[in-house]
């Protein structure tokens, strides 16, 4: 299973939002700058998180956007379903509507790839935005030089 730009660029944005929260709506420009995006793209991106409920526009000189909830209430798991679909390697074990499969009963790779499904949905659910802020904050704590 792989990730499109799609799933990976609106992490790195939600990401971003976080970082920020609570001082108020962050320009699209900004936020695309600070993660090497073009605007353009971001913008698709943005809508489908603002459609889904994920983040809040503000209009306005001052005008932007926020995060709906907060960093702990949202999951990587939420973004990538969002953006990308249901978290499935393959379709006959999708989380939304499995494709249909004559062989279900019998496949034995079936219940492998519900297995793949379940560990990447759990670790992307176990995930808050809050939980990268974190390490986030360790890494840079762990940068730095300390003299005596």
């Amino acid at each position: 299973m792989k990730l499109s730009t799609k799933g990976r660029y609106g992490v790195k944005a939600m990401f971003d939002l976080a970082q920020n929260y609570g001082s108020g709506p962050i320009p699209l420009n900004s936020i695309a700058q600070r993660n090497s995006i073009s605007e353009h793209y971001l913008e698709q991106l943005i809508a489908v998180l603002r459609k889904a409920g994920l983040v809040k526009s503000v209009r306005g000189a001052q005008g932007g956007y926020i995060l709906s909830k907060s960093p702990e209430a949202i999951t990587i798991g939420d973004i990538i379903r969002v953006l990308e679909g249901p978290i499935a390697p393959v379709d006959c074990v999708s989380e939304e509507e499995p494709e249909p499969c004559n062989n279900a009963e019998f496949c034995v790779t079936r219940s492998i790839w519900a297995r793949v499904r379940d560990s990447v949905a759990d670790v992307l659910d176990s995930i808050t935005l809050a939980d990268m802020l974190e390490e986030e904050k360790k890494r840079r704590d762990e940068s730095y030089m300390y003299y005596i």
